[in-house]
């Protein structure tokens, strides 16, 4: 199965574009374990808006097909319990704060990883595609206190941070790219050789990684950012 990361971004009129896939590969393993429409767990970790981000993601990706949101909830201060993970043909982790995403499902890398790799479909939303990574970028707008990239995408952090992350993708992921200006804070990472590559994902616009290698769904591009000999290499992969 494959791992689907959304940079962010809505839509007033979702055609559901950046999830038709996920839902697809869902659904197949929903139909060999004898379910009509599959069950799929909806993470949403927010300040105040958790349950009102989880059902606006299960409207937007419902544009693609029916399944049965499986919701887990929770703020800042909760915690995610195991049984979000339960029986579930696919996840879906959505966005918000990327460090406060980070620290609530740290303790479940581990089972996402392993139902990733059991074939459960994995899609990850703004913060939830940035968590993916194995070296997850979670945050900061400067580098050695020199701005790469706007401060309102900071989330919160001053210096651009790195930690440990899911470890679906070997390269590290940024989202909004287009939107919000974060693309030069890849190339700052890169450059500085914090991370050794990475991914800039549109909003609207999915990043599929699967056996097939990399595609792109959706109504935006993907930037990708490479080391070169006088400094990096950057390049579009688009929809």
């Amino acid at each position: 199965m494959s791992v689907h990361l959304v940079g962010g971004g809505w839509s007033d009129e979702p055609d559901g574009a950046e999830y038709a896939e996920f839902l697809a590969e869902a659904g197949a393993r929903a139909a060999a374990s004898g379910r009509s429409v599959p069950r799929i767990a909806v993470i949403a970790v927010r300040d105040a808006d958790d349950r009102e981000h989880a059902e606006k993601l299960v409207a937007t990706a419902g544009a693609a097909g029916e399944f049965e949101p499986h919701i887990t909830a929770v703020g800042h201060d909760g915690v995610v319990p195991s049984t979000a993970f339960t029986d579930v043909d696919g996840i879906l982790v959505g966005g918000g704060l990327t460090p406060a995403y980070r620290e609530l499902l740290e303790p479940h890398f581990g089972e996402v990883r392993r139902q990733v790799a059991a074939g459960v479909p994995y899609l990850g939303f703004s913060a939830g595609a940035a968590i993916a990574a194995e070296r997850a970028l979670i945050g900061g707008w400067r580098i050695g206190g020199v701005a790469v990239s706007p401060e309102d995408a900071a989330e919160g952090l001053d210096e651009l941070t790195i930690a440990p992350g899911i470890g679906l993708v070997d390269v590290s992921i940024d989202v909004h790219a287009a939107q919000w200006g974060t693309l030069s804070r890849l190339v700052a990472a890169v450059e500085a050789g914090l991370v050794t590559g990475g991914l800039g994902i549109d909003e609207r616009t999915a990043l599929i990684v699967g056996e097939g290698g990399l595609r792109v769904a959706g109504h935006g591009s993907v930037w990708r950012v490479l080391p070169g000999e006088n400094g990096v290499v950057v390049g579009t992969i688009g929809a």
